[in-house]
């Protein structure tokens, strides 16, 4: 793949003609060019014009000769999710994670996806019941305590306007648009230069991620408020859960966020 900056189009022109643009950047024929993706979606309103300008990656016939002729182009960087190294310890429990808020289900989703069949605890409640009860305070003043704007699935930025920044050149990044476009999101977040989902399409995509850690063998569980932790010579060994049950845990498999 060959990474092609600067590829602009007028507001009066649609994304049609990306391909023939890409083409006279390439020096080809538009025939030439096998396909391309689009890394990056932003506009430049300088000059008194408005253009939209593209960063593109794209797969031609013959790489190197194109890159020969055009010293000025370059390879597309690899921007692939590199898997976190496994341990060599041997987990005595099943990883738990103590909330459903973007840390907590992303870290839920990996461990799940790794084969580790995590236990995610969240105090709050299901996004859809979580609606009803966000629902009901707006209308009605009524406050659930355990259940509302500021905690439950999703975390705090699921009915608000607040925007999650993202480090743009870390793998990382690409790798949480890529799970959210799975879960439901509009591919462009994966482009576009200020991605944002919105709370409408949010709840689906928080409630998609959610059914693919049960279905990898996770387990989700709300209305679990973590009420106490306990620690033996140094390492932690259980949770104790609403002041009523326990959880056995270890140091090496425990993730807790404030």
């Amino acid at each position: 793949m060959i990474r092609v900056n600067e590829v602009k189009l007028s507001v009066d022109e649609g994304i049609s003609v990306l391909r023939n643009k890409i083409a006279r950047k390439l020096r080809l024929n538009p025939g030439e060019i096998i396909d391309y993706t689009i890394f990056k979606e932003s506009i430049d309103a300088r000059k008194n014009e408005i253009n939209f300008v593209y960063i593109v990656d794209v797969f031609v016939r013959d790489e190197d000769k194109v890159l020969r002729k055009n010293k000025t182009l370059q390879k597309s960087p690899n921007v692939r999710y590199h898997e976190v190294q496994a341990g060599d310890g041997r987990l005595l429990h099943r990883p738990v994670v103590i909330g459903t808020g973007p840390a907590g289900l992303f870290a839920g989703l990996i461990l799940a996806q790794r084969g580790y069949k995590p236990i995610l605890l969240e105090r709050g409640q299901d996004v859809n019941t979580r609606t009803s009860d966000v629902d009901e305070f707006w209308k009605n003043g009524k406050l659930n305590p355990e259940s509302n704007v500021q905690f439950g699935e999703g975390g705090a930025g699921t009915f608000s306007d607040g925007k999650l920044t993202t480090r743009t050149k870390d793998t990382k990044s690409r790798k949480a648009l890529e799970e959210f476009v799975s879960a439901g999101a509009p591919k462009e977040i994966l482009y576009a230069y200020k991605p944002h989902i919105g709370t409408d399409i949010l709840k689906t995509v928080v409630k998609n991620m959610r059914q693919s850690i049960i279905k990898l063998g996770g387990e989700v569980k709300f209305g679990s408020k973590v009420t106490d932790v306990f620690i033996e010579n140094g390492a932690i060994t259980g949770i104790e859960i609403n002041k009523s049950e326990t959880l056995k845990s270890t140091g090496d498999c425990f993730s807790h966020r404030p």
